[in-house]
């Protein structure tokens, strides 16, 4: 469905991303992606690209340094040509009431969830244009249309993503892109491993479903969104999570 197309994808080293990738990727797209740090994990990922035949790279960049994102993607268009799928996935959290957060922690989160989007989507927007075509899928959480104890900026930051979505949206509709927000509830990734036990089962008892979601299922959506059948849904917000937000 995808064959011929270049993803983007931010955060792709492992969890959700990782797990976004393989899926375009499947499906025939070349897959770019951004990763912070974990070099381990990001060779991974590539390796489990290279599985699926398709041309891939990953880049480690800090999403929420402006000047870094703007030479990255330009490079990554000179080695991919134009891009027609981006996911916008890095994030980070961190947990602590609000009383407890800091200024600084607080604006490390909205750097990467939400500066760190508008930064990677900033940089491919004028390509978008002049294709007139594109697909951007921006990775929110339940959290960003709930709240969360505890998650002060993690939800501030996913809910200023939604409002990024819908602006991107209704800006190049007309141009052929469409702009849609996926809002995972809990998934098995690497930050609902490090929640307290307790905390945990206290999340599953509260999701209809029963169970928490796998990456594979967010990936599916993902896959969907960034798909050429999906063009008629933009400026949308689908949750994935298991009826929990109902």
């Amino acid at each position: 469905m995808l064959k011929g197309q270049n993803a983007l994808i931010t955060g792709a080293s492992r969890g959700i991303g990782r797990a976004v990738a393989l899926e375009l990727a499947r499906q025939g797209a070349n897959v770019c992606f951004f990763y912070a740090g974990n070099n381990v994990a990001a060779q991974e990922t590539l390796s489990l690209l290279a599985e699926t035949g398709v041309k891939s790279r990953a880049m480690k960049v800090d999403v929420s340094d402006e000047q870094a994102v703007a030479q990255a993607v330009k490079e990554a268009e000179a080695d991919f040509g134009p891009f027609q799928i981006l996911v916008n996935n890095a994030g980070r959290t961190v947990d602590k009431l609000a009383l407890q957060l800091s200024a600084e922690d607080f604006s490390a989160v909205l750097d990467v969830n939400l500066k760190g989007a508008f930064f990677v989507t900033r940089a491919l927007y004028r390509s978008f244009m002049r294709q007139k075509y594109g697909r951007i899928v921006n990775i929110s959480s339940v959290a960003g249309l709930m709240g969360n104890p505890g998650q002060a900026a993690y939800a501030a930051s996913k809910a200023g993503l939604i409002g990024l979505t819908k602006t991107i949206a209704k800006e190049l509709a007309k141009r052929g892109v469409t702009c849609n927000a996926v809002a995972p509830g809990f998934v098995e990734t690497d930050m609902t491993a490090s929640m307290p036990k307790a905390a945990l089962e206290a999340g599953v008892a509260a999701i209809p479903a029963g169970r928490i979601g796998r990456p594979e299922e967010i990936a599916a959506l993902c896959a969907f969104l960034a798909s050429p059948a999906a063009s008629y849904i933009t400026g949308e917000v689908i949750r994935a999570d298991g009826g929990l937000g109902m």
